[in-house]
This record gives C-alpha cells, structure tokens and sequence, in this order.
C-alpha cells in the first residue's frame, strides 16, 4: 500500500545502487507520470523509480540534501559513525520512523505543536490546509498544481509563517506551500494534540543543509 492505494509488487532480480548490488529485491510498481512531468516543467531528469526506507535503513544510509550525496553503508552491522560527515554546529532532531517507515520530526507552526513528515521528494515544504486554517494563517492562490502520488485534491496555495520550528531549530518569515495532505497522510495522523501538519521539503533541507542519518535516525540542520 502506497499512500493509501494498493499497488503491484515486482521482483528486481539486480538493483544497482554505486558499488552496491542488491539481489531479488521486491519494488512496488507505481505510476510516476504526475512526477516526470513535474521534472520536465523544472528541467529535471526524469526518474525511473524512488528509492524508499526497505533500502535506507538497513544499510544504514546517511543523505546530504545540500552536497546531494548519498551514502550507503557496505557493512551495516557496524555501530561506527559515517567517515567524513562532521555534525558541528548542526542542531540535532530525533526522526520518530512509522510502521510504515514514514519519517517524522517534532516541531512547531507560528507556536501550534505539530509533527512533519520528512519527504525529500518534495520539492518544497508543503504545509496540510486545515491545520493553517485551525490556526487562522492567511492563504494566497496560486496558479499550481502538486504532483505527489494519491492526493484527492492538487491544488497548491501559499502562506508566511512566523516561525516553523523542527526541533531546537527555528526557521522565521519563511513562505510555504500550502495543499490538503488528506490523500497522502492516513490513520488518524492529521488529528490530534501534535498533528502531522505538513512535508518538510527539499528546498529547506538544501539551504539548511539538512542531513537525514538512517542509521542513528537523526534529522541534523544548521543556519546559514
């Protein structure tokens, strides 16, 4: 199940990641469409898959957004710290990882307690609709569309928060975009007193260097 809708399981029986080869790998077989034309529009390439969490985490995976590396550990039963990745001067956030291997961080929108799922897919951080209107933000039209796998509703708007925080760290004056995630995000997980209330994007884990460690499932982000 993808985002809520039951999809085909195939059989890779070579998956080659760098110098990394995984046999009789099982993948999900989704219709990528929305997003290629969603690359073609920003002059991306387009993709032929997402590497997802069954791959991540038991190699132990660390992802630079800002340096776009990834780097994919060939002896996971090692407790050792990534060579070459020095966290100094990064603030430090706990992911809390789903059942189904969804991330999430702690944080806050303009003070209102909220979680955020960590989706480098997105192409912006995208803020759930009804949570801003909970907490009387004003909303902006805009002429877009989202191109995520299995929303009801595509159509993108925008708003100025006064601070979003993940974590310690805080972001002030920062414009987001603004969807209904009641398609993407299930189970009662939009509810409640810390409500999953957005994505937390590339654009922001780029110009915050965010690093996402799978291993020691940390979110590490810094200023500047």
């Amino acid at each position: 199940m993808i985002n809520g809708s039951f999809s085909a399981v195939g059989i890779a029986k070579s998956l080659r990641i760098g110098a990394l080869n995984l046999v009789d790998e099982p993948m999900v077989a989704i219709n990528l469409g929305p997003e290629s034309r969603a690359a073609r529009i920003r002059g991306e390439q387009e993709i032929d898959g997402i590497l997802g969490a069954d791959i991540l985490f038991p190699t132990r995976a660390v992802l630079d957004c800002q340096r776009q590396l990834l780097i994919l550990n060939m002896a996971p039963q090692s407790e050792e710290r990534t060579p070459g990745m020095d966290y100094t001067g990064f603030h430090s956030v706990p992911i809390h990882v789903s059942d189904g291997y969804n991330l999430y961080v702690d944080g806050a929108i303009n003070g209102a307690p909220a979680q955020l799922m960590v989706d480098t897919g997105a192409f912006a951080t995208l803020l759930h609709r009804p949570f801003l209107k909970r907490i009387k933000v004003r909303l902006y039209d805009t002429p877009f569309s989202s191109a995520a796998v299995n929303l009801n509703q595509r159509g993108v708007q925008i708003a100025r928060i006064r601070r979003l925080t993940v974590g310690s760290f805080s972001i002030v004056g920062h414009d987001v975009g603004v969807i209904d995630l009641a398609g993407l995000i299930h189970g009662g997980l939009l509810q409640g007193k810390r409500p999953v209330a957005g994505l937390l994007g590339g654009e922001l884990l780029q110009r915050h260097h965010g690093i996402i460690d799978f291993g020691a499932r940390r979110l590490y982000l810094k200023s500047g």
